[in-house]
């Protein structure tokens, strides 16, 4: 079977809206992929403070802000196909959403984007809340892209994602795990914006500072840490847990990015080291994806953690580095059309494996 779906994805960095438009290739159980063409549309100051401050709104004015970023992202769909001559090519729509509440304990997630306004804005079938199943069977709704690294990227040990939150999906011989690591971009991101700068560019400023063991040995005791897996992380883990214990200390910049680049390189050596229940493998890959992967500096921290356990860092075209979970989204929304799983629960804990995601019909009967 062949499909062709467009796959959408903000995440908690707030630097944009990623989309991919890819064909996939089902035959046999196995699976294909090709993405044919890719964008990030940065958002506006006034969308990132919206994004941003959702959680601190009135019921009335979270609703509304959920129908207009479905229309922000509809109307991304409508510029992306007139930009790449994708005219009457797109079958389906994949849509994350922005996650605004993610609380799977009291068993509720929420991601702002409207998937009917989508549908409608956009004239495509649209798929959208494609966590929200699990959770109500008692996962954690988190992650949801290894079922993707399942069927596309099966040839790794490891996958490893740096985006505004790390996460880690392994390739086990029983099966898959995953699980949210850590806060990453989004702290480091805080502090960037303290002098002038979107991001740490390659992860120069964070090799100009000095390590602050103190602040180190604090960020390495949250709580957080000391859960086993699988477990899941909100956005304001990092804005409102992480940033102002960090924030406590009156670091520089160099200084503060320098110790978290440390914190988040031994977290996913524990992380490793907890998946492979302290037995070394031979050869072993991981693969590094995410905004994150651009900074050097840290993907040489991250790989002086792993390298002990056996595993050598993976760095891809900067294609699949910039757009993983774009093409998983679309990948899910042609699971979901077909009525095949779309979340592991092996990776979130739930009852069972499930088929998740609304559909909205967008095209005329």
């Amino acid at each position: 079977m062949f499909y062709k779906a467009i796959g959408l994805m903000s995440g908690s960095s707030l630097d944009g809206l990623d989309l991919v438009f890819a064909e996939f290739t089902e035959i046999a159980g196995k699976w294909e992929y090709s993405i044919k063409a890719s964008a990030c549309y940065p958002y506006s100051t006034e969308w990132q403070n919206q994004l941003k401050n959702a959680t601190s709104l009135s019921a009335y004015d979270y609703q509304l802000l959920h129908t207009n970023y479905g229309r922000l992202l509809g109307e991304g769909v409508n510029r992306f196909i007139q930009e790449f001559d994708l005219e009457h090519q797109v079958q389906l729509i994949g849509s994350h959403g922005h996650t605004s509440f993610h609380v799977p304990e009291l068993g509720m997630t929420g991601q702002l984007g409207c998937g009917a306004t989508i549908a409608a804005t956009t004239g495509i079938n649209t798929v959208s809340d494609l966590r929200i199943m699990d959770v109500a069977l008692g996962g954690q709704g988190a992650p949801i892209v290894p079922i993707g690294e399942k069927l596309l990227l099966n040839k790794y040990a490891y996958l490893l994602n740096l985006g505004g939150i790390a996460n880690i999906t392994a390739n086990k011989a029983d099966g898959y795990l995953a699980f949210d690591i850590c806060a990453a971009n989004r702290v480091m991101n805080i502090f960037c914006e303290q002098i002038g700068k979107e991001y740490d560019a390659g992860g120069d400023i964070a090799k100009s500072g000095q390590l602050h063991t103190g602040l180190l040995t604090k960020l390495n005791g949250l709580d957080y840490y000391k859960q086993p897996y699988p477990k899941s992380l909100a956005n304001d883990f990092g804005t409102d847990q992480v940033y102002p214990l960090m924030a406590t200390y009156e670091l520089s910049v160099p200084d503060a990015l320098r110790t978290y680049v440390e914190h988040i390189a031994m977290q996913i050596g524990y992380a490793v080291n907890a998946l492979q229940g302290g037995k070394m493998e031979e050869k072993a890959s991981l693969l590094i994806t995410g905004g994150g992967a651009h900074n050097y500096f840290l993907i040489e921290r991250i790989a002086a953690a792993v390298k002990p356990f056996g595993i050598n860092v993976a760095i891809p075209e900067q294609e699949l580095i910039d757009y993983k979970e774009a093409l998983v989204m679309g990948l899910l929304a042609v699971l979901r059309w077909r009525e095949e799983n779309t979340v592991l629960h092996s990776v979130t804990g739930a009852k069972r494996s499930s088929i998740g995601g609304a559909v909205w019909i967008g095209q005329e009967a």
